[in-house]
């Protein structure tokens, strides 16, 4: 066993190197440009849906209010009628990144610690490359790449997206493991 203590040299490495690979994932390569499509005829949507001034948040359309709810004529009809769909309502104003991008970091770090766990409970200090990179890059590529398999399951996002995401995770798991295998500390 090793301790945490002990390995918060590759947790920090590996949300570094995460940060930068998803950083060039996603602003210098065209791999995500598909993921979200404008709206069909936007304009005229904007129009009728800004004076209503939803709330930043997460709606359903149509929304019943109970499982008793669903199975009534009414609810049935509104799904047939359409539109359905997820609905995430943002903040009104200019999109800054630099929340966003401490929030992925402290994710990242948060990931590299689930990660930091799973290896030092698995493998002694001295531990070999391999054993380490094994333990640490699984745990990563579940924690940044399976939690988006929900969202196409029962929301009906985009698989492209989804498989996107998941291949994603497989980088950031990759250099996890990496990471952690060339940084695990010594006997």
């Amino acid at each position: 066993m090793t301790e945490l203590s002990a390995l918060w040299m590759p947790i920090v490495v590996s949300a570094v190197l995460v940060f930068v690979a998803s950083s060039i994932i996603h602003m210098l390569l065209p791999w995500h440009a598909g993921d979200y499509v404008p709206l069909p005829k936007e304009a005229e949507a904007r129009a009728a849906l800004a004076p209503m001034a939803i709330p930043p948040g997460d709606y359903m359309v149509p929304r019943a209010m109970s499982m008793k709810d669903m199975d009534t004529p009414e609810f049935k009809k509104k799904l047939e009628e359409g539109p359905v769909m997820v609905l995430t309502v943002m903040p009104n104003g200019p999109m800054t990144m630099g929340a966003s991008l401490a929030q992925w970091f402290l994710f990242s770090l948060v990931v590299g610690v689930f990660a930091a766990y799973v290896a030092g409970r698995a493998l002694p200090p001295g531990a070999d490359y391999l054993a380490a990179f094994r333990f640490a890059g699984v745990t990563a590529f579940i924690g940044y790449a399976l939690g988006a398999w929900p969202m196409s399951i029962w929301y009906k996002r985009k698989w492209s997206t989804t498989i996107k995401t998941t291949v994603d995770g497989l980088v950031y798991g990759l250099l996890t493991g990496g990471a952690f295998g060339w940084l695990w500390p010594g006997a």
